[in-house]
């Protein structure tokens, strides 16, 4: 028989892993599941997410059935489905909308850039490959957001890390030299003249900070 000496301490919900904290929640693990796949890019395996929340696959796949029941079988349809492909779970947007759903990601397309995307699209193309530290020391504003349109737009790519600073390079896509119709960069128009002297930004660093 266990003497009160032997019985260990109640957890602290502070000193508790963080997957079960997790699950303690609101909602628990359907509601984890869900933050999880919301933010997946591709198919996720029960088995994966199982691992990652320390609970049993068998636990995962009822509860992702779970989900599919109730997204399914409510009163109002959604918007959106989970499905299992390829191995793994994700979700998708409900078929009956894909109509609406092309209509929007047509118009983000073809919306025009910004004025702003517009520079911080000149600079990197003609300074390729560049970091944003520097792309901001010559527009003299943080363009981090920007290039994250850009990204998103295919107009630029990463194009590995500097040598010196490790940040981030960027360069123009071939989706950028095919929408200005060009062959090449060689191609691209002499601007130097017009903007500023870029060399004399060669020594900051990544940071943006000399």
């Amino acid at each position: 028989m266990s003497t009160p000496e032997d019985t260990p301490p109640a957890q602290q919900p502070e000193e508790m892993p963080a997957a079960a904290r997790v699950l303690d929640a609101p909602g628990g693990l359907p509601s984890a599941l869900e933050a999880i796949l919301m933010v997946a890019e591709s198919p996720v395996p029960a088995e994966r997410i199982a691992s990652v929340l320390q609970v049993p696959t068998a636990e995962v796949t009822a509860a992702l059935e779970g989900l599919v029941a109730e997204y399914t079988g409510g009163q109002r349809p959604h918007g959106f489905e989970l499905r299992e492909v390829a191995g793994g779970w994700r979700f998708y947007s409900a078929t009956a909308f894909s109509d609406a759903v092309d209509a929007f990601v047509i118009d983000g397309q073809t919306a025009r850039l910004t004025q702003a995307a517009l520079e911080t699209l000149a600079v990197i193309a003609y300074r390729q490959p560049v970091s944003r530290g520097r792309i901001s020391a010559i527009r003299g504003v943080n363009v981090d957001s920007v290039v994250r349109t850009l990204l998103a737009r295919g107009l630029v790519e990463e194009a590995g890390q500097d040598a010196e600073g490790g940040a981030t390079l960027y360069r123009t896509t071939s989706y950028f030299v095919e929408r200005l119709g060009l062959r090449s960069l060689d191609d691209l128009p002499p601007l130097a003249p017009y903007l500023p002297d870029m060399d004399s930004f060669d020594d900051i660093d990544g940071s943006g900070t000399r």
